[in-house]
């Protein structure tokens, strides 16, 4: 059973977790940005990465996070305790850049005051309970709320108005959401109700595909994909390579992370279906669509 003392630089309160991303160090040190800045306009120094629930209803194999981890918390906390809980555990992981070199310190002092969330951290957000009235606290403070779900809980995301709602499928049918998501019984009925969910959704909607080489690329695997997009007429499809980290290496080899053109054939495998590629990132080996 892998123990919480296994998430090295999260700053972890209750049910709740923080961890500064690789992009906002790299942005503090202005060597680059993150793609949801290039895509969507956010300011990765200023983006908070939290979670309010450490845990998952899933096993997905590409998981890079530790898996199992929460099993005991002190009841759900309120929305307001997790944000000003959040926002103090950001300025504590950036405490210790104040005496490093090459940080841009105007950054750093925005960075300590987070104007966009991204609640996506680790784990099934919508198991959280109070989940509409923390993004609604969130906005209240003046963030901008990105949500990430695995689509298992549609009642859910039926209630939530973030300002960017991702939905995350590495499944194209039910048969792939079985060996791919590793689900405890089969979610997808749910999983294509929450397509509909994002179809009537006051939100920005994007449909993220995240992509493993051998195993959810191919043709079959585009028609699915097709399928499942078309139901939830996303604003945003982000065609995403899997990466080779974390614990996902001990379900995965190297060679099913796609190279970033094998993104981008991917991606015209979509566009020949009415999608068009409108951005790209090769760093973060990522195609934006829209229709």
């Amino acid at each position: 059973m892998k123990q919480l003392s296994d998430l090295k630089g999260y700053q972890i309160f209750n049910h709740s977790a923080v961890k500064t991303c690789l992009w906002l160090k790299k942005s503090l040190r202005d060597e680059g940005v993150c793609y949801k800045q290039k895509f969507y306009g956010i300011q990765s120094h200023r983006c908070l990465q939290m979670t309010p629930a450490l845990m998952c209803n899933q096993f997905c194999v590409h998981c890079w996070r530790p898996l199992e981890l929460l099993k005991d918390f002190r009841g759900w906390d309120e929305p307001e305790r997790i944000v000003d809980e959040s926002i103090k555990a950001q300025k504590r992981l950036l405490s210790g850049f104040y005496g490093t070199k090459g940080i841009n310190r105007k950054k750093l002092e925005e960075a300590e005051k987070p104007n966009q969330v991204a609640i996506s951290l680790i784990g099934e957000p919508t198991l959280y309970p109070y989940l509409p009235e923390l993004i609604e606290c969130y906005k209240n403070r003046g963030f901008t709320t990105f949500l990430v779900t695995n689509g298992t809980n549609p009642e859910m995301l039926a209630e939530v108005n973030p300002t960017q709602l991702y939905l995350s499928l590495t499944a194209y049918s039910e048969e792939s959401h079985l060996s791919l998501n590793r689900p405890p019984k089969s979610y997808w009925t749910r999983i294509l109700e929450s397509l509909k969910v994002l179809r009537d959704s006051r939100s920005r909607t994007v449909i993220r595909l995240t992509l493993i080489k051998g195993l959810n690329m191919d043709e079959k695997a585009a028609e699915g994909f097709d399928r499942l997009i078309r139901i939830a007429e996303p604003d945003y499809i982000e065609a995403k390579a899997y990466m080779f980290l974390g614990y996902s290496r001990l379900r995965l080899k190297a060679e099913n992370m796609p190279e970033h053109a094998d993104v981008v054939e991917f991606s015209r495998l979509l566009s020949r279906r009415g999608y068009e590629i409108v951005d790209e990132s090769e760093q973060s080996r990522v195609c934006l669509l829209s229709l």
